[in-house]
């Protein structure tokens, strides 16, 4: 076979930070509107679903490229938000922004896209009743991956 192709979605999931509630409502949607377009630059041709979230984490529903390691690709999109949130005047508070080390990352498949969505659409209504912990948690739990709470959180 000649050419190469692939369908991988990935859950995308990390926090700020000692899970600190930095990004707060105003700032949201350019910081996610942001990181959509860093994922574009670096994974040409590929879809960013949704990217989403509220003040303490961020949901990214992605397409996988071929050529790119899940690694490479979140540190890119960690490195290239924080240096642009720090520089934005109108951020306050976040002169010293940064994102947990880790992150989890989930794959999915393509039927089940349309509930991913609408789970990073309803984050707002999601966290009223949910910490970010417990909804992590939630998800290493769903994907049957064991973990260390004292390596998790950061």
């Amino acid at each position: 076979m000649p050419q190469s192709h692939s369908s991988i979605i990935l859950h995308l999931v990390f926090s700020t930070k000692s899970r600190q509630p930095l990004l707060r409502k105003g700032m949201r949607e350019r910081v996610h509107s942001y990181m959509a377009s860093v994922y574009r630059s670096e994974a040409p041709g590929c879809k960013a679903y949704r990217v989403g979230g509220v003040e303490d984490h961020a949901h990214l529903a992605i397409e996988l490229p071929r050529t790119i390691a899940v690694s490479e690709l979140v540190k890119a999109i960690k490195v290239k938000t924080t240096s642009w949130i720090r520089s934005q005047p109108d951020f306050k508070g976040c002169s010293s922004f940064a994102w947990q080390r880790g992150y989890g990352v989930f794959s999915i498949s393509n039927s089940h896209l349309p509930a991913l969505e609408r789970y990073i659409d309803e984050q707002e209504k999601h966290h009223e009743s949910k910490s970010f912990a417990e909804e992590f948690r939630l998800l290493l739990k769903k994907h049957d991956l064991e973990w260390d709470e004292a390596y998790v959180w950061d």
